[in-house]
């Protein structure tokens, strides 16, 4: 397997001298080969048919589709229960399994390398996919899988080195940064064959920066080159954050720009870095008009900086040592006039990637809903496996029974009796599974519960020959406000299939 490192690293900068680079920095990543294979299996189809995808994609997607491992309905049922809808909803679903691919430890068991209390928000509903993604792993033989598809990997690798190359040499040069051999932060790009196409992601966790790019018809250097420049100037905003916060005043100014995305609204560092990257992309690309347009969607900073920078560039000191008089010399009068003109831009344009920096941490979950949590990753751990037998089931039945005894939130209450319904019913206990699923009911069930709940006792309802009562439990689920789409899916079948006698 080919594996790249960045020339732009052993660049000559201004000291004439570089440290030596990390292997790998242009890559492919197992675990996120086997989280971009299991969803596809699981029913991720965004841009599945376009002409710019790997022909990898859909060949690793029919031959395990054409296996039909054990694993894959639990799979499946997670992965519904997960389903983003609305705008940029194909997006944010690749978002959010990109964040849990770069979260966990990787195989075989693809433990989380955090603390709970670290895992990044939007991780956090998918913590329950390792045990199913373990077992997935090992059904699929993606180890296998991941070793067959090392030479188009490599097509993909090398079609986006020269560009890559190229773009993160520039931002090296233009900011005279010379990597230290104590430097603790890692700039990392990962190539995804298997997502859908035309995407770059990035990652800001802990000292590594990742950038995620799937297949484009053209590479995306400009995208790499923006994320480039956040790795090595976001740590500079941060270390003079004490400056900033006295000019963060201007951060009102930002308020009135529709167009900004909330994310720099909130976070001044966050805008003053993103605004002298504008200045220094139209200064790289000699756009100078591009300084007005980042002005007008809500960098409110670009203009400063596009007349620092020329002093900067006559001046021999790096980035690193002339940004803190840079950011000293913001005069607040100054740019408060400039602004008082500015008429901001309506709408934002298509944003060319996704960038997920350094997230608030949070809140641990504890007691009861520990306890259900637990709960059903030992569950779904023992679905995936087709452990129905009751070895397996044990656990999460004590850790069930557990829930009812250290809370009283009648909803807790429900998703505990939904679990020890499910499990009787896997152990052939169809009259106490009904009587589960009917207390489940009577508490305050979510909706993604209830509605199952429902499809459930509809199922138990047909085993028995009830084709009437079995029918009434389909309709109600298809009632249920926010039912998730798997779940409106399974009754809506049912009807079709077993219409009322």
């Amino acid at each position: 397997m080919k594996r790249f490192v960045l020339p732009a690293i052993l660049a000559v900068v201004s000291s004439g001298s570089a440290a030596v680079p990390e292997q790998g920095q242009l890559d492919a990543n197992a675990t996120l080969f086997t989280v971009m294979a299991a969803i596809n299996a699981a029913g991720y189809s965004a841009d599945l048919s376009s002409p710019n995808n790997s022909p990898l994609r859909n060949q690793v997607r029919s031959e395990i589709l054409g296996r039909n491992l054990a694993c894959l309905p639990a799979l499946k049922e997670f992965f519904e229960a997960h389903h983003k809808h609305g705008m940029d909803s194909d997006t944010a679903e690749l978002s959010q399994y990109i964040s849990f691919a770069l979260s966990v430890k990787g195989p075989p068991d693809f433990a989380f390398a955090q603390r709970d209390v670290d895992i990044p928000p939007d991780v956090v509903p998918l913590k329950n996919l390792s045990p199913l993604l373990a077992v997935f792993y090992r059904q699929a033989n993606i180890e296998d899988l991941w070793r067959r598809a090392q030479p188009a990997i490599d097509v993909e690798i090398a079609r986006l080195h020269d560009a890559a190359s190229q773009a993160v040499l520039e931002v090296t040069t233009y900011l005279r940064h010379v990597p230290s051999g104590i430097d603790h932060t890692h700039f990392q790009i990962y190539v995804e064959p298997l997502a859908a196409p035309n995407q770059i992601q990035a990652r800001s966790y802990g000292y590594q920066f990742t950038v995620v790019a799937t297949p484009a018809p053209q590479p995306r250097a400009f995208d790499i080159r923006h994320e480039y420049l956040h790795y090595l100037l976001d740590p500079l905003s941060t270390l003079e954050q004490e400056t900033l916060d006295r000019k963060k005043i201007l951060a009102e100014e930002a308020q009135r720009a529709p167009a900004l995305d909330a994310s720099f609204k909130e976070d001044f560092l966050l805008l003053t870095t993103e605004s002298l990257i504008k200045a220094i992309e139209a200064r790289l690309d000699h756009k100078p008009d591009g300084i007005q347009q980042a002005l007008r969607q809500g960098y409110i900073l670009a203009p400063f900086f596009a007349e620092e920078l020329p002093i900067y560039e006559k001046q021999e000191q790096p980035m690193k040592s002339f940004y803190a008089d840079m950011v000293k010399a913001i005069d607040l009068m100054r740019e408060v006039k400039r602004l008082d003109s500015v008429e901001f831009d309506r709408q934002a344009p298509v944003a060319a990637a996704v960038r997920s920096p350094a997230p608030p941490p949070a809140p641990p979950l504890a007691g009861a809903a520990q306890t259900l949590d637990e709960a059903e990753r030992l569950y779904s751990a023992a679905v995936a496996a087709r452990g129905g037998d009751a070895a397996n089931l044990e656990q999460p039945k004590k850790l069930y029974l557990d829930v009812l005894r250290q809370t009283d939130k009648q909803s807790v209450h429900a998703a505990a009796y939904y679990g020890l319904a499910r499990i009787a019913a896997l152990q052939k206990d169809p009259d106490t599974a009904e009587q589960l699923f009917q207390k489940t009911l009577e508490m305050q069930p979510e909706p993604q519960v209830k509605a199952w709940a429902l499809v459930y006792l509809g199922r138990l309802s047909l085993a028995a020959g009830d084709s009437e009562e079995a029918a009434r439990s389909f309709q109600e689920a298809l009632k249920v406000d926010g039912a998730p789409d798997a779940a409106r899916k399974a009754a809506s079948e049912a009807l079709q299939n077993h219409p009322k006698q």
